[in-house]
This record gives structure tokens, sequence and C-alpha cells, in this order.
């Protein structure tokens, strides 16, 4: 299910993936960080062409801020253009972590 917002629910899904300069520059710790603070479950990842996923479930309204942190991230990071797509929450496990 692809859209620009969320699925009606306490809970949601929501798939980002980051271009620009976003590797080397903590894009992926930075991500982690921010969604933990926004108690947001899931994982970030690094991309072989140089752009950054993520998988994050939670309340919608955290969703929505940690996509817009995304369009900026952390300094040194150089982002491009955000790519997101909403789907209801599946449950994935507790925590947000990096992936390799």
């Amino acid at each position: 299910m692809s859209t620009t917002s969320p699925p009606p629910g306490e809970r949601a899904r929501l798939h980002l993936l980051v271009g620009g300069r976003v590797q080397g520059v903590s894009f992926r710790q930075s991500t982690r960080d921010q969604a933990r603070a926004l108690g947001l479950d899931g994982w970030v990842r690094n991309l072989p062409d140089g752009r950054v996923e993520a998988l994050a479930e939670g309340p919608p309204d955290a969703l929505r801020a940690l996509e817009r942190w995304c369009h900026t991230g952390p300094p040194g990071a150089a982002v491009t253009g955000v790519e997101a797509r909403w789907s209801p929450a599946e449950a994935l496990p507790p925590g947000f972590e990096v992936r390799r």
C-alpha cells in the first residue's frame, strides 16, 4: 500500500528511502536516536546505491516527525529527497536498531 498519509488507526508503518549525502555522516545513528526519542519501533540501514532506508512503526504523529527530520538529517548530511510509503502497522519487534 503506497500512500502519502498514514492509514487510520493508532499505529502505522512508514518506509523511508533517503537520498543525497547520507552515508558517512552518522545518518543511521542519528535516525536511530530520533526514532527512539519518538518511541518508534523499527530499523535503519545503508543501501548499496548510497541511500539510507528506514522502516518504522508507531503513532502517526511520531512517524511524521521522523519523516520531517529525515528531510534535513544530522549535521554534514545533504538530503536531496525522501520517499515515504505509509501502510498499516504489522507489529515490528520493540526498539529501533541500526542494521548493517
